[in-house]
């Protein structure tokens, strides 16, 4: 049985590197790498808790198509248990393609699809109640469950007894909290980019935008702050962690590993500040490789990246 189900959007990657420059208008640029890898915050997060150890389930919906099958055998070659994937005959798997500077930094061009379509009524309630924790990730890019429907999902998984955790995804319709609000009453923990969670709260100092967050009912708020590593606070603790440094090659993926990092403390029981320390190290191994989950090493790789065994 799973320890984890992740709750979210699946995506297949078309990841090309180096991309300094767009072609011109009918011309063509060559890249040296041009590779189809998983992604989409559920599958991210679900594929980096597998490689560090952490049995996992995984909810979404996908095409019945080439890159939806693709999704589907990438993510179960990995361990994660795909019970809870649902193929849709009329709409097609999601898809991105993601441009890599040669500094690591990252262009997207999105087709939602599937997961525009995933409802509440897809989620298998007998395989979340499986699990102990109920992760919901990329909130901002499901329509079809967003907002007051997530909020009813967080609330029956935790009148079941499951923790739950939630990460949002850029909201390019600039909704922001009107969505979310509902939902925050229900999340045990919480763990937006520090832009995304800025854009949420109208703060810009980490200790107001969680304020606002743990007002609203949240927990535990966990934010990734890049360069600046991680900020946790709830009402027992305040902390900051720093990164790690590696030689980046491709962030694609890092705030999902960061997440499965956090996760995996849940579930071992760690306090705030191993988790954090894990969750960065997590996200800073995955940015040493192409993809969103080729830098995922096992729990005690990571823990000697970490120094601590």
């Amino acid at each position: 049985m799973p320890e984890v189900v992740c709750l979210g959007i699946l995506v297949a990657d078309v990841v090309g590197k180096p991309v300094d420059r767009w072609p011109d208008r009918g011309k063509l640029e060559l890249v040296e790498r041009m590779e189809l890898h998983i992604g989409g915050c559920a599958a991210n997060t679900a594929v980096a808790l597998a490689k560090v150890g952490v049995p996992t389930g995984l909810i979404g919906k996908v095409g019945s198509d080439g890159f939806g099958d693709f999704i589907v055998q990438a993510v179960g070659r990995h361990g994660v248990d795909c019970s809870g994937l649902v193929r849709d005959k009329n709409e097609a798997t999601s898809a991105t393609m993601v441009t890599v500077s040669s500094d690591g930094e990252r262009s997207f061009i999105h087709y939602i699809g599937a997961n525009a379509v995933l409802t509440e009524e897809d989620v298998d309630f007998g395989f979340v109640n499986s699990a102990r924790i109920l992760h919901v990730a990329g909130s901002l890019l499901m329509p079809g469950i967003d907002g007051e429907p997530t909020a009813r999902i967080l609330k029956r998984a935790r009148e079941a007894g499951l923790t739950t955790t939630l990460d949002t995804a850029w909201d390019s319709k600039g909704r922001w909290m009107t969505v979310m609000r509902p939902c925050l009453e229900y999340v045990d923990y919480f763990l937006p980019s520090f832009e995304e969670a800025k854009m949420l709260t109208g703060k810009q100092a980490p200790e107001d935008v969680a304020k606002v967050l743990l007002d609203a009912g949240v927990k535990t708020v966990g934010l990734k702050m890049g360069e600046d590593g991680c900020y946790i606070r709830n009402a027992e603790v305040e902390i900051r962690i720093p990164r790690f440094d590696v030689d980046a090659v491709d962030a694609t993926g890092a705030g999902d590993a960061f997440v499965a990092g956090f996760l995996t403390g849940l579930v071992h029981g760690w306090d705030m500040e191993k988790t954090g320390r894990f969750a960065n190290a997590v996200g800073a191994l995955c940015v040493t490789q192409l993809g969103a989950a080729a830098g995922i090493r096992s729990l005690d790789e990571t823990l000697r990246f970490m120094g601590c065994v």
